[in-house]
């Protein structure tokens, strides 16, 4: 049974939203720069403006026989036009005397001024930006300081900061948007080589444990080394398992075969029947040990093979006809026949030591429940998929049971009495599983079962 990894989140997602939210604060941080920065160039052109306006009043002042006149130019106003329609202020002091304009704009303090003053103020309810500068006008007698305020309201900086605003806005969320599909395509790039190596661990087949020899970033270099050494290890352990079912099976069933020998030949010289007795018991029992421990290491046998499945090109009629002429003798001392019918021949591809294990116990179960005298039937098929079929004319499975019969140590209640582990149809299951097909159990309508083999 495969078991689910416990899960901790996306790799890809967490990726992702790293990438995306550095992208968002990258965006952010674009955002106030633009803005800030055409704040400032916007703010600038203005003040140059207010300042060539401010010069132009400020050349136009003359003292005339002492008396202070100016002259305002057209140009003075006229450059401060805008499409919102700002509002011009001005004022003219003479020796911080107010002379004209509108008295509510306030020069600069005395021993603060530089050359040119820049600041923000409020004229009759409407915020303005204004400046204001000096000049020394000196005449044949006298001399006068002249000093200019100039204001103007922001409605065309202010809808000019706000287009600003949304064009470095759009900016910002196409960079962002760039940038998280520049993610996503980061990400899939990323991850796609951790991808290609589960692919590639993936489509391995189970006697595939050759290591991985595709370069791989040296991030994954570890992984990939650690996947190596698993499989060398796994290689190994294989290997001694296979080594360990075939030493059992020659150490288990050998002594038991000649302790059965030794019971036999006991039992022939022994003439008190209570003696008679207990040896046929005992020649039972090692009977009863020898078929379980036979059938327990070949299903321990077929289970790692099972995993391990090694193909070749075979003919089944051959190999089913070769275990017959093996199980002959022992249905012949049962008083049984075995006969073989079906295709002259049904080539196939697949493991023959699993398949020889799953038809002889198919045929050994017939030989247990076909009654004295009755010939066990082998059909061997091709036309309709690959079938083995096994008849006998004994009383058939319990109808009841026949959806558990293939369970391991399942036997059915008409079992009793008779030498069996309840592995047998369990290998020949196993054996169709790892083959890709099914073992099927029915009744025949004269009687008897029918165990089929479908690969």
């Amino acid at each position: 049974m495969t078991v689910s990894p416990a899960v901790s989140g996306s790799l890809r997602n967490r990726l992702v939203l790293a990438l995306i939210g550095g992208a968002a604060v990258l965006a952010l941080l674009l955002f106030f720069a633009v803005r800030n920065y055409a704040a400032q160039v916007a703010q600038q052109g203005q003040d140059n403006i207010l300042e060539a306006s401010v010069s132009s009043i400020l050349d136009a002042a003359s003292l005339q026989d002492g008396v202070l006149e100016v002259d305002i130019p057209y140009a003075a106003f006229s450059m401060l036009s805008t499409p919102s329609d700002d509002r011009v202020f001005y004022a003219i002091f003479q020796d911080g005397k107010f002379l004209s304009g509108y008295e509510d704009l306030r020069p600069q303090e005395p021993g603060k001024a530089r050359n040119w003053t820049f600041t923000e103020g409020v004229v009759r309810g409407e915020r303005v930006r204004q400046v204001s500068a000096r000049r020394t006008l000196v005449g044949l007698e006298s001399q006068t300081e002249v000093e200019v305020a100039l204001g103007q309201t922001q409605d065309a900086l202010s809808e000019t900061l706000d287009q600003i605003s949304r064009n470095a806005a759009l900016l910002g969320l196409g960079f962002f948007l760039l940038t998280a599909a520049l993610s996503f395509w980061i990400s899939s790039t990323t991850i796609g080589q951790l991808n290609r190596l589960t692919t590639s661990v993936t489509r391995r087949g189970p006697q595939d444990l050759s290591p991985f020899r595709k370069p791989v970033p040296k991030e994954m270099a570890p992984l990939v080394l650690s996947l190596n050494s698993l499989m060398r290890r796994l290689e190994q352990s294989l290997s001694q398992s296979e080594d360990f079912i075939a030493e059992a099976a020659h150490r288990v069933r050998t002594p038991l075969a000649t302790v059965r020998s030794y019971a036999e030949a006991t039992l022939h010289r022994v003439e008190r029947k209570e003696n008679r007795d207990a040896l046929r018991a005992m020649v039972r029992a090692i009977d009863e040990s020898s078929r379980a421990a036979g059938q327990l290491l070949d299903h321990a046998m077929i289970t790692f093979r099972a995993d391990y499945l090694e193909r070749e090109d075979i003919d089944l009629v051959d190999l089913v006809r070769d275990i017959v002429r093996r199980l002959t003798p022992i249905a012949e001392m049962k008083d049984l026949a075995l006969s073989l019918s079906g295709d002259p021949i049904v080539p196939y591809s697949g493991d023959p030591i699993l398949i020889q294990n799953a038809v002889r116990n198919m045929i050994d179960n017939a030989l247990k429940y076909a009654p004295v005298d009755s010939t066990v039937d082998i059909v061997v098929s091709g036309e309709s998929g690959v079938q083995i079929k096994v008849i006998d004319t004994g009383p058939g499975f319990p109808p009841q049971e026949i959806d558990r019969l293939t369970r391991r140590f399942e036997r059915g209640e008409n079992a009793s009495g008779t030498i069996g582990s309840g592995l047998g149809l369990t290998i020949a299951q196993d054996v169709a599983t790892a083959h890709g097909g099914s073992l099927i159990l029915t009744n025949q309508p004269q009687g008897g079962a029918c165990v089929t083999l479908s690969l």
